[in-house]
Formats: structure tokens, sequence, C-alpha cells
């Protein structure tokens, strides 16, 4: 047994089972009865960077005790595939574009599982999770909903910040053109209006809030544009949480964040 499965809630580890999904993704994929014979919506979630997969287990045992499965997986460099130079900022991009390029595969792999109802899947993330996932949702997808921590939609603004902008350049440089390709704040025309619930530390030393709000007003105007209604994009923000950088979590307030993400994605999945 894997150390860090180990170290799950043994409630949790009873309805979990560790995989290789896709194009040998590690994941770790909990159902609320593997042999019940039921279809249960489930969300495909990625955590941030120099961490893992099996992060914040209380977040899937949510879900998992509200009737919704979770599948977790571990991004390029990291988990069960660690390598050191992923640990730090510089690989971000190259993260990026490996683990939305991986999602397809892994969905195939769901797929054949055949326990979970592959027409109620959202898809989510943290930090370096959350820009896959709002980078993966401009390219064609079948995710219904999604839902994101700490992160940006505005990777231009986050590396190379305009003057007068809060916050800072981020400590490594890349070509615009490699930015563009995965920001999503840059590729608006690719994604589909689905629910969206943003979380947010106000003082995130790491993703400042301000390029975030920027990209959530676009992603509201976006949605207009293509006749949807704007508030599907949400955003709920947290003061002085006492999170590592304001980032890391979100520290006294954690227990209303996960609530506030798990009524999210029960009413968006139709879960009672």
């Amino acid at each position: 047994m894997d150390p860090r499965f180990a170290q799950l809630p043994k409630s949790l580890q009873e309805r979990s089972r560790e995989m290789r999904l896709g194009d040998d993704v590690p994941a770790l994929v909990a159902h609320p009865d593997w042999d019940g014979g039921t279809q249960v919506p489930a969300v495909l979630w990625m955590h941030g960077r120099s961490v893992n997969k099996e992060l914040d287990p209380g977040r899937y045992l949510r879900w998992v005790r509200a009737g919704i499965g979770a599948i977790a997986l571990d991004l390029p460099g990291h988990g069960d595939r660690y390598e050191v130079s992923y640990q730090g900022p510089a690989k971000t991009l190259d993260l990026i574009a490996q683990m939305r390029e991986e999602i397809d595969g892994v969905l195939a792999s769901v797929r054949e599982l055949g326990v979970f109802d592959m027409s109620r899947l959202l898809i989510g993330g943290m930090s370096a999770g959350g820009m896959v996932t709002l980078s993966r949702l401009c390219l064609p997808h079948p995710f219904i909903g999604a839902c994101v921590e700490g992160t940006t939609g505005n990777l231009r603004h986050l590396y190379d910040p305009p003057p007068g902008m809060h916050g800072r350049p981020w400590p490594v440089k890349h070509a615009p053109a490699s930015v563009a390709r995965l920001d999503p704040m840059q590729n608006l025309d690719g994604f589909e209006p689905i629910p969206l619930l943003a979380l947010h530390n106000m003082g995130d030393e790491m993703v400042p809030i301000v390029g975030q709000r920027l990209f959530l007003d676009a992603l509201r105007a976006h949605y207009e544009s293509r006749g949807a209604d704007p508030t599907l994009v949400e955003l709920h923000t947290f003061s002085e949480t006492g999170a590592p950088q304001e980032h890391a979590g979100f520290g006294r307030y954690a227990n209303d964040a996960k609530n506030l993400q798990l009524e999210f994605i029960k009413r968006v999945a139709g879960v009672d």
C-alpha cells in the first residue's frame, strides 16, 4: 500500500482505489459504493504545485458521503510521478500543457470503469490544478460544471502584470506565445458556458485576486455574448484566513469553503 494512501482516513480508504488512468496518470478514485451498481456523478480534481493527489482527503470524503465520486489526479512531476524540476514555478506552463492533454485519456478510462455517470462530470482544481481546469475548458469537453480555488484564468497578467496592477511578477519568464497558447483569458472563444465556482483569498500572495477578477469579468461578458446567464460564474472571497501566504487553503474558513463547494457540486450535478 502506498504510504500516502495509508494515511487517508479509514472511511475514505474503504471507498477508494489507486489507479492509473489514461496514459498512465496516477489517480485516487473514490466511489460511494463500488459494488452497488449505481453510476454516480463525479468530480475530476487536480491539486496545486508541490503537493499530491492525497492532499486534503476531507474534501473527497465530503463528496463521497454526499453520493459524489472523486477522481483525484497527480499533476505531471508530482506525487507518484515526482520530478524535482516540477516543484518550482519554471515548469508550470509545461505542467498545464501536459495535464490538459492527458484529460481525454483519463476520461476514456473513467468511462470504462462503468461506475460514474459520464453525463454528470465536473472538473476542478486548486492553484496550478485550477489553471489546468480553466485552460482545459477552452477546448471541447464533457463537463457540466467547474470549481476552482486560489487560481487564475489570466496567465498573462500572472506572469507579467501591467504597471499599476497589484501583485508581483512571478520569478520566471515565459515567451508570450507560450503563455497565450494556454491562457484562458486569451482563448475565451472556446469556453462553453457552464456553471463555475471560484474561491479565492483576498490577500493571496501567490496568485493575486486582481488578475482572476479580470478573467471572471471577461468570462461573464463572454457568457452574455453566447446568450448565457453571466451569474453562472460565481466568485466567493475570504479575508485574513491565516492560510500560508493566504494561498494554501482557506485557514479558519476552510469549512466554509468546503461547504460552499459541496453545495455547488450537488446543485450542478442534481444531487439532493
